[in-house]
């Protein structure tokens, strides 16, 4: 992963209610850490810890990894295997039950639980016609018996730098529930909405299965999923340590979740999961699902107002683990809440004011999360995909930056020294419309197929270089210039 160049990261002060909080029981020793000191992990070799060029490493990783595990991921593309659970009263929306796929890694104390993404329903219609349509993300009845770890769930060090050596789960979402219900189907209920105690109960099953020896464990989720994470990281914390497993650092990584509950572009009535604003489907589907929220951020606001804890910005203070929250500034899934649709014609004045002041928006409520990566692009989700590596912000990319939070969460359980040199964990673009960050994923014009470059994807949103340039105070040619080298 290239270093990009040397930078102090910004590091605001945490926010209120944060302060210090650490896990209680006993200091927990990180690899690395004098290797006489058993027990130790059995897989010697933990390049989180290598600085500089990772290629060779890299290499070396690979070969070793292959010579230890004769049968490695390549053998086994399908590495994930599914478990329903035992439970079979913690259920998926139409009564089948719920499960996970897993993927041990003996050697490793580290474990990765991913919750999926796949929106919402919030009322009969809508929940009927997702069943119709999407049946997989409301039922068990059809999953495979494997699955393929892509991006942060991937066992390959080329693929996932970060972690790859990890204990790997991944929780299908089939509660359409943002992850928050509690309720099971019933005589009154057509659907079981059950994603907070889907949670619980694979935590549970997974404790008999190696967990409960874990140093680390990191709760992600992408897009709904990610929401899913802010609302359940510290409800997962308390049922370990309740279960006497102090020693486990719970910690977050929402990816795609973090939403504005900002006005909608153009008002639509709330008819279906897609023109319903932001807060009208949350207020819905918290009463329809029987929907629970962390007791902390519960007690911010009125009774009848949970919903608010649904938005990254007011919850995230409220919250003791430590959070990774990954955002792209111009989330295709908030603009499309917001009924901001790019159908191939030229975006109108409005929208493009409309879509640059949703970029502002987002970065202000980024400012004071210690640990945050922003690209200024026009996408959804990225921690599952296989280019997740290639994106940088400020010359730092996403493993990169996610290494850098472990070491830095490692020193403060230490010392509470300040942040490490060169190692940034705070990464937000500061540049004001969607891809004029060079490293983006690639857009495709949506009825043409064809790959655009930053220019050509901005004159198709009937971006007016003339008239910003005079803006910017600049030459046409020198902002042109600018935008395809992206500064």
């Amino acid at each position: 992963a290239g270093r990009g160049p040397r930078e102090e990261p910004s590091w605001g002060p945490p926010p209120p209610g944060r302060k210090g909080w650490r896990r209680r029981g006993p200091a927990v020793r990180e690899r690395g850490e004098a290797a006489a000191a058993a027990p130790a992990e059995s897989f010697p070799l933990d390049f989180t810890a290598v600085e500089g060029n990772m290629d060779s490493f890299m290499a070396q990783v690979k070969s070793l990894a292959q010579s230890l595990y004769p049968c490695s991921a390549q053998a086994l593309p399908h590495d994930l295997r599914l478990h329903l659970l035992h439970n079979a009263s913690v259920t998926c929306n139409d009564g089948s039950p719920a499960g996970y796929y897993l993927k041990e890694s003996k050697g490793s104390r580290r474990w990765l639980l991913f919750l999926e993404g796949g929106w919402y329903c919030f009322n009969r219609e809508n929940c009927d016609s997702r069943y119709d349509t999407m049946r997989r993300l409301m039922s068990s009845k059809e999953w495979p018996a494997t699955r393929v770890g892509t991006g942060i769930l991937s066992s390959q060090p080329e693929e996932n730098p970060h972690w790859w050596n990890a204990n790997m789960v991944f929780i299908p979402y089939c509660s359409s529930d943002v992850w928050s219900g509690a309720s099971s189907k019933s005589e009154k209920n057509e659907y079981a909405f059950m994603g907070a105690l889907i949670i619980q109960e694979v935590i549970k099953e997974l404790v008999g299965k190696g967990l409960s020896t874990a140093k680390v464990l990191l709760l992600a989720g992408s897009s709904a999923g990610g929401t899913g994470v802010l609302l359940n990281v510290d409800r997962v914390a308390e049922q370990l340590e309740e279960m006497g497993y102090q020693g486990i650092q719970v910690r977050g990584l929402a990816d795609s979740g973090w939403f504005l509950d900002n006005k909608q572009y153009r008002r639509t009535d709330c008819i279906d999961t897609i023109t319903c604003a932001p807060t009208e489907a949350i207020r819905r589907g918290i009463r329809y699902w029987n929907g629970i929220v962390p007791e902390r951020c519960k007690l911010q606001f009125k009774e009848g107002e949970e919903w608010n804890c649904f938005f990254g910005y007011k919850i995230y203070p409220t919250l003791r683990c430590p959070v990774f929250v990954v955002q792209w500034l111009f989330d295709e899934a908030q603009l499309t809440v917001d009924n901001v649709h790019l159908t191939g014609q030229p975006v109108q004045e409005g929208q493009w004011l409309y879509i640059q002041n949703l970029g502002r928006e987002l970065r202000n409520t980024l400012k004071d999360v210690t640990a945050s990566f922003a690209p200024a692009c026009l996408s959804h989700e990225i921690i599952t995909r296989n280019h997740w590596t290639d994106i940088q912000v400020k010359g730092t990319s996403l493993p990169r930056a996610l290494h850098c939070w472990d070491r830095s969460l490692h020193e403060s359980n230490k010392n509470g020294k300040a942040p490490l040199k060169g190692c940034p964990i705070h990464l937000i673009d500061s540049c004001p419309w969607p891809h004029c960050n060079p490293s983006c994923p690639t857009i495709r014009d949506q009825f043409t197929g064809q790959e655009m470059n930053v220019i050509q994807f901005l004159m198709h949103m009937g971006f007016d270089v003339q008239k910003m340039a005079q803006q910017q105070g600049l030459e046409p040619s020198k902002l042109l210039g600018m935008l395809s080298s992206g500064n």
